[in-house]
């Protein structure tokens, strides 16, 4: 089961979880803090931004040996480019990413 936590970050709450002996944060949360009426438009704009891109890759590339690294490359190749956009949802469904690192906190935490 699912230890349930909350940090404040500069007077705002960031829900968190720990499942597994692994901990996460709600990036939903975090995105809030840059826009309140549209956290998913932060998180959007975070995820076409080429630094993130390889990040994400690499990240995968030493954690996870389900990645796709073929589809990874085509994202990389286009990050940045200014009619690039990415969801976590595509990136999940393309390269085979670790699910639990991108999606929010499950709706029981919110």
């Amino acid at each position: 089961m699912a230890k349930k936590n909350e940090i404040i970050v500069k007077d705002v709450v960031i829900k968190t979880m720990s499942k597994n002996g692994i901990d996460y944060i709600s990036i939903t949360d975090i995105a809030r803090q840059k826009n309140a009426t549209d956290p998913n438009g932060v998180i959007a704009n975070w995820m076409r931004n080429r630094n993130t891109v390889e990040f994400l890759g690499i990240w995968e590339t030493l954690h996870n040996p389900k990645f796709n690294p073929l589809e990874f490359e085509g994202f990389r190749k286009e990050a940045g480019l200014n009619a690039f956009t990415l969801s976590p949802t595509r990136w999940i469904e393309a390269t085979n990413a670790i699910k639990e690192i991108y999606v929010t906190m499950p709706p029981s935490m919110n």
